[in-house]
């Protein structure tokens, strides 16, 4: 079978709504998985999928990946951004951390510093529930299972009231001319929110969301101070957002 034919077979899998697995199409095509990978960064590269832990899904403006999905992506990279972004925290300062797979291991890397931590997360919550030198605030709000994150009114009205030194803000999306996006409205209205309590608003996302628009819009790239991402981010995307924002990019082993 033609890498072509491969292609479109992968493609009619994803549209169906079943989730494509390397290993399982390597057997079933007589290829290496290596072939299966390679067809299915091409198929992204094309915006036409989202790979996962092992496989693939279905692109779409209006589709949101599992936070389990997510946390396996590209965790060299987040951990690599994390590293950055935690050492971007004063000790005595207050930060707001997004919900989010990279917000997640900024907190592991904050754990047992003097600083405040204001959240909408869940998970991050429970990176210092035994942490005595960590303050935690979690904001209330509607609980949205797949991003584990409150959001919506309460959330909305709680950020109203804080201001804090620095907020990392996750998104699905971000391209210079749209800025940044996620695919829910509500979960972009609180975000919205998060970027006007910051003095310091930075902006964490692998370099896997570049060049990509989610359904809703959050704020335009004028509202963001630094873009945090990884060494993954292509030389013509990063020319093009630094004449925008002041771009930061994570060093990891690749960069070695």
């Amino acid at each position: 079978m033609f890498a072509e034919e491969r292609k479109a077979l992968i493609l009619q899998t994803v549209k169906s709504g079943t989730p494509v697995k390397v290993t399982e199409f390597s057997q079933q095509l007589g290829v290496s998985e290596s072939t299966i990978r390679r067809d299915l960064q091409e198929l992204e590269d094309g915006g036409w999928i989202q790979r996962t832990h092992g496989g693939a899904i279905l692109a779409h403006t209006g589709f949101e990946p599992s936070f389990s999905d997510k946390e396996v992506v590209n965790l060299a990279e987040k951990k690599a951004m994390a590293r950055q972004a935690a050492s971007l925290v004063e000790d005595g300062g207050a930060v707001f951390l997004d919900a989010g797979t990279t917000t997640l291991e900024i907190a592991r890397l904050l754990r047992g510093r003097k600083v405040t931590v204001a959240t909408n997360s869940i998970e991050v919550t429970q990176v210092f529930i035994d942490d005595t030198q960590v303050e935690v605030m979690l904001l209330g709000g509607t609980f949205r299972k797949s991003t584990r994150s409150l959001v919506g009114y309460m959330a909305n009205e709680m950020l109203k009231k804080l201001h804090f030194d620095k907020v990392f803000v996750a998104a699905n999306a971000l391209t210079a001319q749209f800025g940044i996006s996620t695919p829910n409205p509500t979960e972009a209205e609180t975000k919205r929110h998060m970027v006007a309590s910051g003095r310091k608003v930075i902006l964490v996302v692998d370099h896997s969301k570049i060049g990509k628009k989610a359904l809703c819009s959050i704020c335009g790239l004028d509202q963001i101070d630094i873009l945090l991402t990884d060494w993954g981010i292509c030389d013509e995307a990063r020319r093009e957002l630094e004449e925008r924002i002041e771009v930061i990019v994570a060093e990891g082993e690749e960069t070695v």
